[in-house]
């Protein structure tokens, strides 16, 4: 300690290290133990530890996913509110909830919070969350197209205690694993999550008998007061103002018209109010969110912007949300919210339209704005095991001020990673045909946007295939005279002749033997004109096969020249006088006449 009663810096960098290690700790035990795929291999999970008071994030693990930080803080507060009715927290308490009216998300994505106890003393707060691989509903998976209520979506989980004093409250759990898929599996995704708390109590007991209470509890509230003030010190750099944009979800998966949201950015020294009044009304389908999951996105989208900021509960401080509730950004129960990936993903794509002017040297083009959850279930032919799997698709960023968009990149809400395919192919009839870089989708700029994916499944027996996507008809912009991206397409091929979903990117779909489904996701969108990108690497682009030599010439005024030997081998090279006569004409068209950056 410092005379001023500041923990001194060593020892605060110390304590961080130490937090982020435990974190880290319980992220590892949750992702060897779990019993659901997409927790165990495709890490979809988050772990966290938390002001004993406030409930604020005070340290995040280094693999953690974004969105559910955010999450896991309003979770924890709901389950502190839960606690405090009951009497308060007690020692070896584990509480349990899935309400993403309270604590944002999903009815899939359950969250535990258990209190860190030294003697008697309550000294912070650890939780966890693990996305079950189903939670009851008309879907198995949790991903749901049809939903027009919360009930259709699956079993809702108010805070409430699962273990009392270490006990296990059999009786409640029981009837939870009654309205779920797979209770086994999901009996192991709790006991994992529950090991993961168990640690991060006993580690946070050990780092406080090292350091004393005092020590600990001021290093929490430092932590995050400097993130406080290192946000603060950011948003001052940018001038005061209003930013609006607004964009749009292609459908509802009920309705085929478009859902808009609006934002209006007001920047004021040193903090942004998000306003999102004028946005679309409550959803009858699933692309709704609560009002927490929408707070969520705009911090997920500032932390992009903002990457230096370590995550916790100081730098949400400069914040405040004008969150309509009439809205469908905004909504409380019974509106069903099994889609929220997709709408967060657009909220964060508005916040980066909304500060691109502002903040041209920070701010990349749209990202490609959709997860593209594939749900594929069914029943092994040989093994007679039901299963579910659930596919997220990657897809391509936006170009920088100073470099091109991630190629096949996760969803920047998170970092669920696709599965392997051996694991898809094992637990389902169903084989991968196609994996690889979808040409041709990023957007065009001068610093091109990276590349989606292409994705093709063949059944080999009865599966059915739950799609719940977007980005078909609102595809991700490029900024500063960056061109947009592909949006993304699903294509079915089945011995029935269909092809389509009704709403391109939503619906289900049971699949025969033999028949097969294409997703393919979208890229990302340019930044800056795309004459000014240089002709050598439009040539490297095509090289690599992500771009066509037609887009070569038509997107980005470059002239290529093919050449084949006679082994059938292919070269291109650069026609230098037929490219600057094409870009000419361009910067022409486009009445051009600013100097390059």
């Amino acid at each position: 300690m410092t005379g001023s009663g500041v923990v001194d810096p060593i020892t605060l960098a110390v304590i961080k290290g130490r937090l982020e290690q435990i974190v880290d700790e319980m992220d590892a035990i949750i992702v060897r133990t779990a019993f659901s795929p997409v927790i165990s291999e495709q890490k979809d999970r988050a772990s966290g530890i938390f002001h004993p008071e406030t409930g604020e994030v005070v340290a995040q693990g280094s693999d953690t996913l974004p969105v559910f930080m955010t999450a896991l803080q309003f979770s924890a507060q709901a389950m502190m509110d839960e606690a405090k009715r009951r009497g308060g927290f007690r020692r070896g308490d584990v509480y349990m909830t899935n309400n993403p009216y309270l604590g944002g998300t999903h009815l899939p994505d359950v969250k535990m919070v258990a209190p860190v106890y030294e003697d008697d003393r309550l000294i912070a707060l650890v939780a966890a969350c693990g996305h079950w691989n189903d939670i009851g509903g008309t879907t198995p998976g949790g991903f749901a197209p049809g939903a027009t209520e919360s009930a259709h979506e699956g079993i809702l989980i108010n805070p409430i205690p699962i273990y009392c004093g270490g006990e296990l409250q059999s009786d409640l759990f029981e009837l939870i694993l009654a309205n779920v898929r797979m209770p086994g599996d999901r009996r192991g995704d709790t006991a994992a999550i529950t090991s993961a708390l168990n640690t991060g109590c006993n580690r946070l007991v050990d780092l406080m008998r090292q350091y004393g209470e005092n020590i600990l509890l001021q290093s929490f509230a430092e932590l995050n007061d400097r993130s406080e003030q290192h946000m603060r010190m950011l948003i001052g750099e940018i001038p005061d103002g209003t930013y609006t944009f607004t964009d749009a979800l292609d459908n509802d998966g009920q309705v085929d018209r478009p859902l808009e949201i609006h934002l209006a950015l007001k920047i004021a020294r040193d903090g942004i109010v998000f306003d999102f009044s004028g946005s679309s009304p409550l959803s009858r389908g699933p692309l709704n969110v609560s009002r927490p999951t929408c707070i969520a996105a705009c911090q997920i989208a500032l932390k992009h912007i903002f990457p230096e900021i370590p995550i916790n509960g100081g730098c949400f401080r400069p914040f405040d949300f004008v969150i309509p509730s009439d809205s469908f950004v905004g909504v409380e129960h019974p509106y069903p919210v099994s889609g929220y990936l997709e709408t967060v993903s657009r909220v964060i794509s508005v916040v980066f339209g909304a500060l691109s002017e502002a903040l041209p040297d920070r701010v990349p083009g749209d990202y490609f704005g959709t997860t593209g959850v594939i749900t594929f279930s069914g029943t092994h032919p040989e093994r007679g095991t039901f299963a579910v799997q659930i596919m997220p698709a990657a897809g391509g960023y936006g170009g920088l001020a100073d470099g091109d968009g991630l190629v096949n990149g996760p969803t920047a809400l998170g970092s669920a990673n696709y599965p392997s395919v051996e694991a898809v192919e094992h637990r389902l009839p169903v084989r991968v045909e196609r994996l690889a870089i979808r040409e041709g989708s990023g957007g065009a700029g001068r610093h091109a946007g990276g590349c989606g994916t292409e994705y093709a499944y063949q059944a080999l027996g009865d599966v059915s295939g739950a799609v719940l996507g977007d980005r078909h008809k609102f595809v991700p912009f490029g900024v500063h005279g960056g061109g947009p991206a592909l949006g993304a397409e699903v294509v079915f091929d089945g011995a029935d002749g269909g092809k389509d979903l009704p709403m391109v990117t939503k619906g289900v779909r049971t699949l025969e033997a033999s028949d097969r489904i294409a997703y393919c996701s979208p890229g990302g969108g340019g930044h800056g004109p795309p004459w000014q990108r240089e002709a050598e690497k439009v040539l490297n682009d095509v090289t690599l096969g992500y771009v066509t030599p037609d887009q070569a010439r038509e997107s980005y005024g470059a002239a290529l020249t093919r050449t084949e030997d006679g082994e059938g081998l292919v070269t291109w090279s650069v026609d230098g006088a037929a490219t600057e006569s094409l870009r000419a004409e361009m910067r022409k068209g486009a009445g051009d006449t600013a100097q390059e950056r």
